[in-house]
C-alpha cells in the first residue's frame, strides 16, 4: 500500500488582500477538485486575526503530490497576488521532483520541513 502524504503551507495574508484572496481561494476550488482528482483532500483555515492561511493537502502517495505540484508556478503567480508563503510542511516521503522543487522554494527563504517517516494510521 503507497505512503499517504500530507503538505501543509502557511501563508501570509498580503495587507488589505484578505477579501480578495477568500475569493480567489473560492474560485480556485472547483477547477482544482476537476483538474486534481489524485487530491484526496484540500483545506483552508484562517488565523483569528486573518493575517495568515494555511493550506492542508492529503495525497494518497508522493506521485499524488507530484501531480498537484505541476503547473504550480503558473497558478501561483495570481495566488501570490494576495499571500506570501511563510512556512512548507510536508508528512511523508516526497518524490525526486518536489524535493527539487522544496530546494529550490527553501532556497529562496521559505522555511521547509519534511517529516519522511510514516508510522501507520488510517484514513477513512
Amino acid at each position: 500500500m503507497p505512503e499517504p502524504i500530507v503538505f501543509i503551507v502557511r501563508h501570509r495574508i498580503k495587507g488589505g488582500r484578505r477579501e480578495g484572496f477568500r475569493k480567489h481561494y473560492r474560485d480556485s476550488i472547483p477547477p482544482t477538485f476537476e483538474s486534481k482528482p489524485q487530491t484526496s483532500a484540500q483545506l483552508a483555515y484562517e488565523n483569528p486575526e486573518g493575517t495568515e492561511v494555511t493550506l492542508v493537502r492529503l495525497f494518497r502517495d508522493a506521485d499524488a503530490l507530484d501531480l498537484q505540484l505541476q503547473g504550480a508556478d503558473e497558478r501561483s503567480k495570481i495566488t501570490y497576488e494576495f499571500i506570501q508563503p511563510l512556512h512548507i510542511e510536508i508528512f511523508g516521503e516526497p518524490g525526486p521532483s518536489t524535493l527539487e522543487r522544496m530546494k529550490k522554494i527553501a532556497s529562496s527563504g521559505v522555511a521547509v520541513s519534511i517529516h519522511p517517516t510514516y508510522l501507520g494510521g488510517f484514513i477513512r
